[in-house]
């Protein structure tokens, strides 16, 4: 579907409802803010939910069951409380990941007072989304599941009840960085207490916390393997600056090719300091244009 603004011909690939129903209202603001974002899907919440539980539970047998028991008090709390901020940043990430606006394109903009405002030169070419009655940018897809088209959507995850896209995606690398500090930790706890058990004395050893141990260590290394994956294939997409779906479809690179470290700015913060490891920290991707149009 295109509109070509220089002529104000329209040659429609599908019927144009969207640009004529009186539910497409111009936006005051391209991405309006003030509202809190969240996603109501229930399977999506369901995943959320069971990634907290699984977090805690970590934090607790950790803690609680193999930790505070210890008779050597220094090796108690200085693994309690790395554990502990990992624990804590790994769901600050989750939470700002999942409540952060991933770059959805506003609904119902396509209009043609909306179109002809944007000032657009002779020949350029806009395409419109028949789903959510929008104009949609260049690299920009619908998610079926949030029902907005996504700038830069990577995919949509459900671990997070929400897409990963341009403007959520560190906070959504540094959940799955820091669940992969937390599995690896307590993989090495697991097997240190193991080890000390098969030395010593094993008689302290209830059948419940056997049980408690034996499914934290099945669920880190399961953890450490998902996230570790795809930690690295968060990083490659960054540094290459295409997303999932671009690769998955193939799409003819139509941006420009920019270095790795460029890249990098692009998405964690465009001076490299400690808050590219702090969830709590925007990154400040500077100056960019409300929409990208395809030429």
């Amino acid at each position: 579907r295109r509109l070509l603004p220089g002529s104000h011909r329209r040659n429609f690939e599908r019927k144009p409802e969207c640009f004529q129903s009186e539910k497409c209202v111009p936006p005051s603001h391209p991405y309006p803010t003030g509202a809190m974002w969240f996603i109501r899907d229930g399977c999506g919440i369901v995943f959320a939910i069971v990634t907290w539980f699984l977090v805690l539970y970590a934090e607790f047998v950790v803690l609680f069951v193999m930790l505070i028991p210890s008779g050597d008090y220094m090796y108690s709390a200085i693994n309690g409380i790395v554990f502990s901020v990992l624990v804590f940043l790994a769901l600050a990430s989750h939470c700002r990941a999942m409540l952060t606006d991933p770059g959805a394109v506003p609904k119902g903009n396509a209009t043609k007072e909306f179109i002809e405002s944007l000032q657009l030169t002779s020949g350029q070419v806009l395409y419109s989304c028949p789903k959510c009655c929008s104009i949609k940018p260049d690299r920009a897809h619908h998610c079926r599941i949030c029902k907005r088209c996504i700038r830069k959507m990577d995919h949509h995850c459900p671990w997070i009840n929400n897409c990963v896209g341009e403007k959520n995606q560190k906070y959504f690398v540094l959940f799955t960085m820091y669940v992969a500090l937390i599995s690896l930790h307590a993989l090495i706890l697991v097997g240190f207490h193991f080890l000390h058990c098969f030395e010593e004395d094993c008689s302290s050893f209830s059948p419940t916390t056997m049980t408690l141990l034996i499914f934290l260590g099945l669920e880190a290394l399961l953890f450490l393997i998902f996230t570790s994956a795809m930690f690295r294939i968060q990083m490659l997409s960054i540094c290459t600056d295409e997303t999932g779906i671009e690769q998955l479809k193939k799409e003819d690179r139509k941006w420009a090719k920019k270095t790795t470290w460029v890249n990098l700015k692009a998405v964690f913060g465009h001076r490299f300091s400690l808050g590219w490891a702090s969830p709590f920290v925007m990154p400040n991707q500077g100056k960019t244009d409300g929409y990208q149009h395809v030429i």
